[in-house]
């Protein structure tokens, strides 16, 4: 079999999918096509009737607009992905979306899309790889094995993720990351000669990577022993840098920019097929002889076979092991991790424990280090100011390959993106930290984690203007309304050290997506609680306080400033008003409680509400009402201590309680 004929049997169907849809990207796919043939056919190690495999090699397409290449790829190989799925290319509920979606098509490991993300997420999942070896793997045994593949293009490596990513990728000694940069010289505005003139493989090599230059991307051969020396390499992640014609077959538009990001035309498809050389007209037609070459059934399975008889083995001989590989990878927890979280959370009510919740979090984690070995995270370079490193942790030695806590740098959107990635990979529980201000760096990675439902933890401390005096820049305003706001992100602002540890407790338990936690830099102060109450915490909104009697006036606290509406209702309470004190650590949480219980917390009868939360006041218009009154920054901050800030900004206990008598 032609070898180049399988190879545009995946330009084929990348082009009919596109001008079937009328949409998309046929550039990339058709010039990448003979790289994703030795990749797929003669170099990964998977199987496309078991897509999640422990040990397959990982593959991730960083340029997602390639997508069609992906889905022509896994079609041929064998997945899940019929030519019926093809023709469905960015129709609404397809397994073949306009960029690929890892909950929608089987073989796609991450949603990429966001130039530049994917490649992090591929760093992530190699430190995976590489830390869940070194714990697991023994002489002759080793069942953590395997590669982690990125196809990345000129515009991926003009996002700054691509630096912040990489340079930790060399750092981190990745040996079993190989990236293949398809180098075409074109990006959507034309040839990138006037905007990115960088010297891609100088840049690499002084991040501490292996460097493979002027490969031939349309040369099998070439690129067959391009990825033999990066395997030769166990020291270093290699950057294959692949010279490629986007658009190759396309006679009219290959090599320019009118290939990027637009389906070719009726005729130029025509044309195309006979300058390939392609004698089937009939669009989405691939011979079965050509069918039959790119099968990867038989190979996969027996691969699969291998590691299964290799795991017998380790379990053979170490079976406590093995039973603990396999927990982590199915993403369960130790026995016993819930019930001693619930012994500190009675224990922290009982001490009154006066702290910063961001001490109360680091308070957490010493006990989650210790109690959840696949516990892996860090902090953007702030580690003595976010508290994120617990006293089980362990800092990253990179030549022992051992610990588990990661020095990121100043590096927050790469942080989030090689955390998703980790995620992705399964077999830890990552966090990361940094300055609630600076998840604004991060942004669209956080966004990415929700859009694929990662149980990512983010730890954001500094989380208002009670930070001080290092002033506008670094206050979070609108930071909070933002995360919450987020599909599928569960925000919490714990008010004291217990509902952080309630946080932290919610956090871990949470599967189906990303958590943000809020945490105060300035100490909280620790409120009463009944057993009971305690343990409503973790319906994200309850009842703290009350006078006696039915409610007039419903007090909603979060953070730092749920005790300013204690402080508030106590006094009104004196003057004869009839006060309820609600706490909201998490809207989203008490949002999917069911509607009884949310009407008992904030019953619809009770119109008179304030809420009070040092942080832009619009999001809590959905609990108070337009009548309502909200308390809290309607402007950026500025530089003094908090208490100064508090009254400066009318953040009081007394605005509360003004705003409580002003209700009509």
């Amino acid at each position: 079999m032609d070898k180049k004929k399988l190879a545009d049997a995946i330009r084929i169907l990348s082009m009919d999918g596109v001008q079937n849809a009328n949409s998309g990207h046929p550039g990339a796919p058709m010039g990448m096509a003979d790289i994703a043939e030795v990749l797929f056919r003669r170099t990964m190690r998977y199987n496309p009737k078991n897509p999640s495999w422990e040990n397959r090699d990982r593959f991730v397409l960083s340029n997602g607009h390639a997508s069609m290449l992906l889905y022509s790829l896994l079609h041929l190989s064998g997945y899940d992905v019929t030519l019926e799925d093809l023709k469905q290319f960015r129709r609404l509920g397809s397994k073949t979306p306009g960029h690929p979606e890892c909950d929608m098509t089987p073989g796609v490991e991450t949603t990429t899309g966001p130039l530049g993300q994917g490649f992090a997420n591929a760093v992530g999942m190699a430190l995976a790889e590489k830390k869940l070896a070194a714990t697991f793997n023994k002489k002759d045994l080793p069942i953590v094995d395997h590669y982690t593949y990125a196809f990345v293009g000129d515009g991926c490596l003009m996002e700054g993720i691509s630096h912040e990513a990489a340079s930790l990728a060399g750092t981190w000694k990745l040996n079993k990351l190989i990236t293949f940069y398809d180098s075409n010289g074109i990006s959507i505005d034309g040839e990138i000669t006037d905007w990115f003139t960088d010297d891609t493989a100088q840049r690499f090599s002084s991040y501490g990577w292996h460097v493979i230059s002027d490969v031939d991307g349309h040369d099998p051969q070439a690129i067959g022993k391009a990825i033999a020396k990066a395997k030769s390499n166990t020291d270093q992640p290699t950057l294959i840098i692949c010279n490629t014609v986007i658009g190759f077959g396309s006679p009219n538009k290959q090599g320019k920019a009118s290939s990027h990001g637009a389906a070719l035309g009726d005729e130029e498809v025509s044309l195309a097929r006979k300058h390939l050389g392609w004698k089937y007209e009939e669009r989405f037609f691939i011979p079965q002889e050509i069918y039959e070459a790119w099968d990867f059934s038989k190979q996969g399975a027996e691969f699969e076979k291998e590691w299964d008889e290799l795991f017998a083995e380790y379990k053979k001989q170490y079976p406590i092991e093995a039973d603990e590989f396999m927990r982590r990878v199915q993403g369960a927890y130790p026995d016993g991790w819930e019930a001693k979280l619930d012994e500190t959370i009675a224990k922290w009510q009982a001490d009154k424990l006066d702290v910063a919740s961001r001490k109360a979090s680091q308070m957490m984690l010493d006990q989650i280090s210790t109690l959840l070995p696949e516990l892996i995270g860090g902090s953007a370079d702030l580690t003595p100011s976010n508290l994120t490193q617990g006293k089980g942790s362990e800092s990253y030695d990179i030549e022992e390959n051992r610990g588990g806590y990661l020095h990121f740098g100043v590096r927050e959107f790469g942080m989030m993106a090689i955390l998703n990635g980790i995620a992705l990979h399964g077999g830890f529980v990552p966090y990361g930290g940094t300055f609630l201000m600076f998840m604004e760096y991060a942004r669209n990675a956080i966004r990415m984690s929700a859009i694929m439902k990662l149980p990512v933890i983010q730890v954001y401390t500094h989380d208002s203007i009670g930070l001080g005096e290092d002033g506008p820049t670094h206050q979070a305003v609108e930071q909070a309304a933002n995360l919450r706001m987020t599909p599928n992100m569960e925000v919490w602002r714990p008010a004291d050290a217990v509902e952080t540890a309630v946080a932290w407790k919610s956090a871990l338990k949470r599967k189906d997506g990303p958590t943000s936690l809020l945490l105060s830099r300035q100490n909280l102060v620790p409120q009463e609680r009944t057993d009971k109450q305690v343990q409503d915490i973790n319906k994200g909104g309850y009842v703290i306080w009350e006078s006696k009697g039915k409610p007039e006036i419903i007090l909603i606290g979060t953070g730092s400033e749920l005790d300013l509406a204690m402080q508030a209702a106590k006094r009104l309470d004196k003057e004869g008003k009839k006060v309820r004190v609600v706490s909201m650590p998490s809207c989203e949480v008490f949002e999917s409680q069911d509607e009884a219980y949310r009407e008992n917390v904030l019953p619809s009868s009770v119109r008179k509400r304030v809420a009070v939360e040092a942080a832009w006041t619009d999001y809590w218009f959905k609990y108070v009402g337009l009548d309502g009154k909200i308390i809290g920054m309607h402007s950026f901050g500025a530089s003094a201590p908090a208490d100064k800030l508090y009254e400066h900004f009318n953040i009081t206990a007394d605005a509360v309680y003004d705003a409580a008598l002003s209700l009509k």
